[in-house]
């Protein structure tokens, strides 16, 4: 059992950046790769990027490319989200979700039903 925790989320302006965290409390969460998703009001949730359980794959939503980093620090048990020139339109509620990976698989991808989710943090960009 992980429990994903999210933190980092507020109400920031348009340009602004935001760091999220991703945190669990369980030693076996370095062996999960770890995405992060977003659900804005009325929408489906969206694939907002990944990572593998080593950090040495990485993948990203296309159209956020270059603004999203995702990262981890194995040793506080952490993924975070840097968010840089945050827009109106990634105005959301953050999920993160992981999956358990076996050592050789340095995948980054998530499944659509991933091992477990974190109980989401708000993220509001005002214009």
């Amino acid at each position: 059992q992980v429990h994903l925790v999210e933190s980092g989320g507020g109400l920031v302006q348009a340009g602004d950046s935001l760091r999220l965290s991703c945190a669990a409390s369980e030693r076996s969460f370095r062996s999960y790769a770890v995405g992060w998703f977003r659900q804005a009001q009325g929408e489906e949730r969206e694939f907002v990027a990944s990572i593998s359980w080593s950090g040495g794959s990485t993948n990203y939503a296309d159209s956020l490319k270059g603004r999203f980093t995702i990262s981890r620090d194995k040793a506080d048990n952490t993924v975070f989200l840097q968010m840089n020139s945050l827009k109106p339109e990634d105005t959301a509620v953050y999920y993160c979700a992981a999956v358990l990976r076996d050592p050789f698989d340095t995948r980054a991808t998530i499944p659509s039903r991933p091992d477990y989710w974190g109980q989401g943090t708000q993220v509001t960009v005002s214009s």
